[in-house]
């Protein structure tokens, strides 16, 4: 009886004593406990997401991939797994295993081994969350205080939730349904039994246990798994014999981008950056829209590849680079030897990696990276004359044997009909970029021909001469200094001595015919050069630049010089086209944005672009009163009076053609456009637009003494055939064309309408002045009310108006056209 009475009173005395041991543990450890509250709320590490305004994914970014999962997006098979292998009694017990911790304590004390004992999944969330992975007594402590508190707020559901998408499962994948698409590259839903296995293995080890780095290890980690399965009752004998049998599948399986878009996707990157951190950015899970339509995206992207590799041909085939073998003095590759050296070259654009392992009179056999055999046909190789250089092109080839042999290593694409064709990287350069010239919304905009071969953005950070895609913003200066359309202008040779410099400057045009008295309509349409001149010296190179500027366009670009009529400013392809944009709008200046909105990592809009819209018919007061509005900088008349002129840049006039003539095959009536061709052929320009939609193409070397040069030959090509210099009509304008036709599918014709304070009238088109005439020789044309002809033709002309040459500027040597 006494023996009872002092076991009882030990067990009394250990209780206390343990209680109070806890109790006095718990107020040791409780200020450096963190609060779980936060656990009710919390934000898991999800990275950046980037989609089109049509809602593709065009890019991810941070460090830790995870894809959240609810509960009931996770297969029954998945939670049996993880609860058979890391916690089968996690439904019954409070947060913790008294007796896997007991076992861990025990270890620990009298081996002084820090094993890691059996923790359940609750306290592997209190660790993932708030402890490091350090095998010490204390942070166990901690680790099962933490847990219980967690226990006390959270539902079994939401911790289990909680950490499947918080435990790291290897090759940088964090969460459940991270890791499916990292092995697997499908959803989690999509995964058979014995994948549901394998990445219920992981949190045991992930570096050392994941089926990409140790398959053998991998399967044998997720035999395991199956067997608890097997045991526990949750998968009977014939699923446990046809997963454990299965191969193993898994392989590196990138970000699930829907559509490729690098360079908005980059100023997105940036621009999210700097809105939040890096970190804040990277990890809380933003879903960002950016202003860009996929179906236009595809088109931009499509045309400057095109028209790119069009100008390569031309200039003809800079030779094969590497030869593995040759084929008269060494052994031929073996295939696996072939397969083994593509397999280590990068792609890029439209480029596709092969080996020529035969040829024949006029075709040539290789393999590709994927180990496909293909024929590459003489339609396909005959256009490679040898480049000399880049207006020197060798002689057509006969044969295969004068442009490669076996053993070459080539680069190929595949034309319209699927068929391969020799290629090489392209050496030109090139950008588009498409806005909305109502609100500023980038619609496409392509920074070069690769983001892998080059990250520099030509849309927003080269700043080239603009050549003759200056002239829209003279012509406009000049529209505001009383002169108009139908202003006859002296095109003729200019011939200015420089004292200063004791040089002699004249300006040509290109090419050099002179029409002598012109209507500025014609100057502007076929971009007369020394008209471009005249009408600056008419107006004054310091009213000129202040005109400009107003178009946003900075002063260390504008400089007050007569050779700024010929384009000698150097702008971006972004800044000329929102320049263009006030043309297409009525006037007006907008500003350029790519962001539509951002959610947050629960899909709330957390922000909105509130763009400056174009107002044509608000009051002058209610514009400058708004933020909602943007700004008014040239009058309703004078944009209507160049965008008008610019339209016969495409359409001409009886008689003769504008520079921009091609893009009348895009069978519409509403475009207005303008080349821009600079000194030596340098860089090339075409901006066109229509009330709709503004577009600006460029090409040039990034180098910028490099010029584009001239084609000696016909290329044989299937477009763009011609021999001569390029330009901006001839290697800018097809890119523009191409991406216009995709993009103007389905828009209504939308015309810049006629404002108010414009008057119409009949005029003879060789004089300017009125006419009573309904032939070919007239033309109806617009003037602000009060500045239209009051002569008739047939009355005595007087002298032609010629504006003076003023002194009031340095002239400069620079011929640019």
């Amino acid at each position: 009886m006494a023996f009872i009475k002092n076991f009882l009173r030990f067990i009394i005395i250990c209780t206390i004593v343990g209680t109070f041991a806890v109790v006095t543990l718990y107020f040791y450890v409780k200020p450096e406990l963190p609060s779980v509250a936060v656990l009710k709320d919390v934000q898991l590490q999800t990275p950046m997401q980037v989609f089109t305004k049509d809602g593709r994914l065009i890019n991810q970014f941070g460090e830790k991939k995870r894809i959240p999962v609810t509960i009931d997006q996770i297969p029954q098979d998945f939670i049996h797994a993880i609860l058979a292998t890391e916690d089968n009694r996690f439904y019954e017990h409070p947060g913790i295993d008294p007796i896997g911790i007991i076992r861990s304590a025990i270890v620990l004390i009298t081996t002084g081994q820090k094993k890691q004992g059996a923790s359940t999944i609750t306290m592997q969330t209190a660790r993932n969350f708030f402890l490091t992975r350090e095998k010490a007594f204390m942070r166990k402590i901690k680790e099962v205080f933490i847990a219980l508190h967690i226990e006390s707020l959270m539902s079994k559901d939401e911790i289990l939730t909680l950490y499947l998408n918080k435990i790291p499962l290897g090759h940088r994948s964090f969460g459940i349904g991270a890791a499916a698409q990292v092995y697997y590259g499908k959803d989690l839903q999509e995964l058979t039994l014995a994948q549901l296995a394998t990445i219920a293995g992981l949190p045991k080890a992930p570096s050392t246990l994941n089926p990409i780095s140790y398959p053998e290890r991998s399967k044998k980690r997720r035999n395991v798994v199956l067997h608890r399965m097997l045991v526990e009752g949750y998968i009977t004998q014939s699923q446990y014999d046809d997963a454990k049998n299965a191969p193993v599948t898994a392989r590196r399986h990138g970000t699930e981008i829907d559509f490729s878009s690098p360079y908005i996707s980059e100023m997105i990157r940036a621009e999210m950056v700097a809105r939040f951190g890096l970190e804040g950015a990277y990890n809380n899970g933003y879903k960002v829209f950016a202003t860009i339509d996929s179906r236009n995206q595809a088109a931009a992207q499509k045309a400057l590849m095109d028209n790119i590799h069009n100008y390569d041909q031309r200039h003809g085939f800079r030779g094969v680079k590497i030869y593995l073998w040759n084929s008269e003095t060494d052994a031929f590759w073996s295939r696996d030897d072939i397969l083994t050296y593509l397999q280590s070259v990068d792609e890029f654009g439209y480029l596709k990696a092969a080996v020529v392992e035969q040829t024949d009179e006029q075709n040539a056999y290789a393999i590709l990276k994927d180990g496909t055999s293909i024929t590459i046909h003489w339609d396909g190789l005959k256009w490679a004359r040898p480049y000399i250089t880049q207006s020197r092109q060798g002689k057509a080839p006969k044969v295969t044997s004068d442009i490669l042999h076996p053993g070459a290593f080539v680069w190929l694409q595949q034309n319209e009909f699927g068929q391969y064709q020799l290629s090489q990287i392209p050496d030109v350069s090139s950008a588009i970029v498409s806005l909305n010239p109502q609100n500023g919304a980038i619609e496409a905009l392509v920074g070069g021909y690769s983001f892998e071969q080059s990250q520099y953005n030509r849309v927003t950070q080269a700043k080239r001469q603009v050549g003759s895609n200056i002239k829209p913003f003279i012509y406009s200066a000049a529209i505001e200094h009383g002169y108009s359309l139908g202003t006859i202008i002296n095109d003729a040779p200019i011939n200015s001595w420089n004292s200063a410099q004791r040089i002699a400057w004249r300006p040509e045009n290109s090419p050099a015919n002179y029409d002598g008295p012109i209507r500025v309509r014609r100057a502007l349409a076929q971009s007369k050069n020394v008209v471009a001149v005249r009408l600056l010296r008419g107006i004054g190179a310091r009213n000129t630049v202040d005109h400009l500027l107003k178009f946003g366009f900075s002063p260390e670009d504008i400089k007050p010089h007569e050779a700024l009529s010929l384009g000698a400013a150097s702008l971006t392809p972004l800044e000329v086209a929102r320049g263009m944009a006030t043309f297409a709008n009525g006037g007006h200046l907008i500003e350029p944005y790519f962001i539509d909105r951002i959610e947050d990592a629960e899909g709330n809009i957390i922000y909105q672009t509130q763009p400056l819209v174009v107002c044509n018919q608000c009051t002058a007061e209610e514009v400058r009163d708004s933020y909602h509005y943007a700004p008014r900088i040239i009058s309703e008349q004078n944009a209507f009076l160049i965008a008008d002129a610019m339209k016969t840049a495409v359409y001409g006039e009886p008689g003769w053609r504008g520079t921009g003539w091609r893009a009348k095959d895009l069978k519409r009536d509403d475009l207005s456009g303008k080349t821009g061709t600079t000194n030596d052929i340098v860089d090339t320009w075409f901006s066109g637009f229509n009330s709709q939609i503004i577009t600006t193409t460029w090409v040039g070397f990034d180098d910028p003494g490099k010029r584009l040069g001239r084609v000696q030959y016909n290329n044989n090509l299937s477009n763009n055939q011609f021999a001569g210099g390029e330009s901006g009509a001839r290697t800018a304008q097809p890119a523009w064309i191409a991406y216009m036709r995709e993009a103007l599918k389905g828009m209504p014709s939308a015309p810049i309408e006629q404002p108010e304070g414009l008057v119409s009238v009949r005029i003879d088109r060789k004089s300017g002045l009125l006419s009573r005439k309904t032939d070919k020789s007239s033309r109806f044309e617009y003037f602000i009310k009060g500045t239209a002809p009051t002569q008739f033709a047939q009355e005595e002309v007087p002298n032609l108006f010629d504006p003076y040459e003023s002194n009031d500027v340095a002239t400069t040597n620079e011929e640019l056209f």
